[in-house]
């Protein structure tokens, strides 16, 4: 039994044998432990649900989530074996039979070089999924890293970093994209996403570092601050795992937006070129040629749109999943 003082109180935790450093750090734990948790529900053991398994229990009631989901995950699957589902080569051409209509065999016609529009909206996916999931990653890496900093440091750290992101951000990204790639002598898919990632971080910067200064406050990390944790593990440890949801949200809003700005400066011909097989390219090519043969534009413009589509669908749900103003 604890000693016990001489007006009835337990003594001091020293007289005792309990170390308070120990008593600090389980106390630091409760408290990030109680911020980082949702109280609408028990999880397992009884334990409060975190915010991510509050999220998970959404998301997979949400039907937005799964048609979104299945989508994505089909248009990944034929980006990495569009063999699976196209047995010709989109390189395969037949002149004679230019701006053929759909035919057996060939549902979705032919172009103007005679190649199957059928077999290359399918290889189509693979350049553009390509550019999209590469640039969203490099943005959200590139952005959560400065953002995070500046908004952990502060001071001029925050000031330096702050102005560096206004000025990119003040840059308009398909205006540059047609200044920047039209200089270069030829343009890859990894070019392309250099560029994206080049002038994309600064929405995510903003996002971040806005986030982290407000998880920086909570108890817990003051707390640990107290007990002589070192900046790096605060960052990893206690704020980053706090303030990476609203990241994430913008991350996967701006996937579909990224797939739409490959194709758009594909379009414009300053982004991919053949014999890269690109929506783009294809919606470029059939644009004069809209009347006689709509064939051309209508496939590969379609699936583009479907594209597009499910990402922003799928954002939508991680952002009511892991916002819980939206409740």
């Amino acid at each position: 039994m604890p000693d016990i003082g001489p007006h009835g109180e337990p003594d001091e935790p020293g007289r005792t044998g309990i170390n308070p450093s120990g008593l600090a750090m389980g106390e630091a734990d409760t408290l990030e432990h109680a911020d980082y948790s949702r109280t609408t529900g028990p999880g397992p053991a009884g334990k409060p649900r975190s915010l991510w398994q509050d999220a998970w229990e959404d998301l997979r009631r949400n039907p937005i989530f799964i048609v979104s989901a299945l989508l994505i995950l089909f248009l990944v699957f034929i980006s990495i074996w569009p063999g699976v589902i196209a047995t010709r080569s989109p390189l395969d051409c037949d002149l004679a039979r230019s701006l053929d209509g759909p035919a057996p065999g060939h549902w979705f016609g032919f172009d103007t070089q005679g190649c199957d529009v059928y077999t290359r909206t399918v290889y189509g996916a693979r350049a553009s999924v390509t550019v999209g999931v590469c640039a969203t990653a490099g943005a959200a890496v590139a952005g959560t890293l400065l953002g995070g900093l500046a908004g952990f440091f502060g001071g001029w750290w925050d000031g330096l970093l702050s102005r560096i992101t206004d000025i990119f951000f003040g840059i308009p990204i398909l205006l540059g994209g047609l200044v920047l790639l039209s200089v270069l002598p030829s343009t890859t898919i990894w070019t392309v996403v250099g560029f994206i990632v080049l002038l994309g971080w600064t929405q995510v910067a903003r996002i971040a570092r806005g986030s982290v200064i407000t998880a920086k406050q909570n108890d817990y990390v003051m707390a640990a601050r107290a007990l002589g944790a070192g900046n790096a593990r605060m960052m990893l440890r206690h704020v980053l795992p706090n303030a990476i949801a609203p990241v994430i949200v913008v991350a996967t809003i701006a996937l579909g937006t990224y797939v739409a700005l490959e194709a758009t400066l594909s379009y414009l011909g300053v982004g991919l070129k053949p014999p890269t097989v690109s929506w783009g390219i294809d919606i470029s090519a059939a644009a004069g040629y809209i009347r006689n043969a709509p064939h051309m534009l209508l496939y590969p413009a379609g699936a583009l749109s479907i594209t597009v589509l499910a990402f922003i669908m799928l954002g939508d749900a991680v952002r009511d999943a892991l916002d819980p103003k939206l409740r």
